[in-house]
């Protein structure tokens, strides 16, 4: 008696061979913690290297915020100030807890960020998450953020210590601990209202406004037959419009954290009443202090971010991500 021909079978041999070839070619859509470790590795590596690269910037950014009376010259004046001051090591200030910190935080904002997006599809339905997406933009970003700050807090209070007072310590272990020992845990979340203030608008307007440029290309240019490079190119021209708003959403907030965590508050002062007084004292135009060297510090860091985030993806085969755009 004849063999039966197996279920999957074409009842070809030839046929069989050339399904079985291309089945081995197509790689296997990753899902759960397989996918969205990979989403948050890419995520905390984009963010890693794009701050840490930044942090030269992010120097004389933080130095034009709190001491605008000295470095009144601009961005490029601010360089020049700082390295005849202090020298090129100066610019380096604060590395160590901005590359740290920022590993942690894009592991949670955009792992996180993919994770509360399939959450809201799964609980809305596709086609009711693809017609409010602007809405499940902002919801899923605005939950990974908040938790990405909590990881984010502490290190970001250490590098702004670090780099108000240069003489405070000599680098990220030794800056930590010393707040730590001198001011107790409270110290490193003294910032962290001014930080969600600050972060939460900050990717909410980061992520809409990259998916709706990243969509209006794709409505004109076919995705599927777009090569790797003109969609690196993509990336970074969304990302570079994402970071342009963020960066004029988040930059008030931005400039209140550098305030607060520059110094100790007066014993028994609350964290809003120190943020009520840092306002008054700036007004609107002071609270946009610094704003040009943060819009090239951001517009430059997130087209980076999404550039390099959709690469690593690629390279890890995250691949099972649901995608609502139209």
């Amino acid at each position: 008696m004849a063999a039966s021909t197996p279920p999957s079978s074409t009842g070809s041999t030839k046929l069989d061979g050339m399904v079985q070839k291309a089945s081995a070619n197509t790689p296997e859509k990753l899902s759960g913690i397989a996918l969205y470790s990979r989403f948050a590795l890419a995520g905390a590596i984009c963010c890693s290297v794009t701050h840490g690269g930044l942090t030269p910037v992010d120097v004389v950014k933080t130095r034009i915020q709190l001491d605008p009376v000295t470095y009144n010259k601009g961005l490029v004046g601010g360089f020049r100030q700082v390295i005849k001051n202090e020298g090129y090591g100066a610019l380096a200030t604060g590395f160590g807890p901005t590359a740290a910190g920022y590993f942690l935080q894009g592991a949670f904002k955009f792992g996180g960020y993919e994770l509360f997006k399939q959450q809201c599809i799964n609980y809305l339905g596709y086609e009711t998450a693809s017609n409010n997406r602007t809405a499940v933009y902002l919801a899923s970003s605005a939950l990974a953020e908040f938790f990405a700050d909590i990881a984010l807090c502490p290190l970001e209070a250490t590098r702004i210590r670090l780099v108000s007072d240069p003489s405070f310590a000599s680098g990220l272990l030794s800056g930590f601990g010393k707040i730590y020992k001198q001011e107790g845990v409270g110290a490193f979340y003294s910032g962290f209202g001014p930080i969600l203030f600050k972060q939460v608008p900050y990717t909410m307007a980061k992520f809409v406004v990259y998916e709706k440029v990243a969509e209006a290309v794709y409505q004109r240019v076919d995705k599927s037959k777009t090569s790797d490079g003109m969609q690196t190119v993509i990336n970074l021209g969304s990302g570079l419009m994402a970071g342009f708003a963020a960066a004029l959403v988040s930059q008030p907030a931005d400039t209140m954290l550098s305030k607060i965590n520059k110094t100790k508050g007066l014993p028994r002062e609350s964290t809003t009443s120190r943020l009520i007084k840092i306002a008054r004292e700036l007004g609107l135009r002071g609270s946009y202090t610094g704003i040009g060297a943060r819009l090239f510090m951001v517009g430059t860091l997130t087209a980076g971010q999404f550039a390099i985030y959709g690469d690593i993806k690629k390279f890890l085969g995250a691949t099972g991500g649901v995608e609502i755009a139209k």
